[in-house]
C-alpha cells in the first residue's frame, strides 16, 4: 500500500477514534480541536520522539501562558480597551522569549497551545485557577497530550500498513 494511502487510513481511522473519545468517554476532559492541533503539530515537528516531547511540552506551556493571560485580564484591568491587548502582549512576549530554554524552543507549538486555550476560554468559558476540569489549561493540556500520542500512533500504524515505505 502506498505511504499516502496508509497515512490517510491511519489518520482517518484514528481520527474517528479520537473524535469518539472526545465526544464520548472523555467528553469534558479533552477537546477534539486541540487534539487535532497537537496531532498536526506532532507531524510538523518531525514525527519522532523529539516531536512527541516538543508537542506535549510546548503545547502545555502555551496553554499555561494563555491561562496566565486570562488570569491577568481578570485581575488587573487597564481600562476597557487596553486590558486584553496588554496582557496578551506580555504573555506572548514571555512565550517567545522563553524559547531560549531548549525544552520550550518550538515557538509555533507553544502558540498552538496558547490559541487552543484562548479559543476554549472565549467559546466555552472556564476558570484558569480551578483545580478541576473547569480549568481550560487542564482540558487543553490533556488534549495536547492525547493529540501528540495519536499523532505518534498514526505514524506507527501508517508505517505498518505501508510495509515501512
Amino acid at each position: 500500500m502506498s505511504g499516502l494511502v496508509a497515512l490517510a487510513l491511519s489518520i482517518g481511522g484514528l481520527g474517528a477514534v479520537a473524535t469518539w473519545l472526545a465526544l464520548g468517554p472523555l467528553a469534558g476532559m479533552v477537546t477534539i480541536w486541540a487534539i487535532f492541533i497537537a496531532w498536526g503539530s506532532y507531524f510538523h515537528n518531525g514525527a519522532d520522539t523529539a516531536a512527541l516531547k516538543n508537542t506535549i511540552v510546548c503545547g502545555i506551556f502555551g496553554s499555561v501562558m494563555a491561562g496566565i493571560a486570562f488570569i491577568l485580564i481578570g485581575q488587573f484591568s487597564l481600562g476597557d480597551v487596553l486590558t486584553a491587548p496588554v496582557w496578551v502582549g506580555v504573555t506572548v512576549f514571555v512565550l517567545v522569549f522563553a524559547s531560549q530554554v531548549p525544552a520550550l524552543a518550538v515557538i509555533p507549538t507553544s502558540v498552538y497551545g496558547y490559541a487552543a486555550t484562548a479559543a476554549y476560554v472565549l467559546h466555552v468559558g472556564g476558570d484558569p485557577l480551578a483545580a478541576d476540569l473547569s480549568n481550560p489549561i487542564i482540558v487543553v493540556s490533556l488534549s495536547m497530550i492525547v493529540g501528540a500520542v495519536f499523532g505518534m500512533l498514526s505514524g506507527k500504524l501508517s508505517a505498518a500498513l505501508s510495509g515501512g515505505e
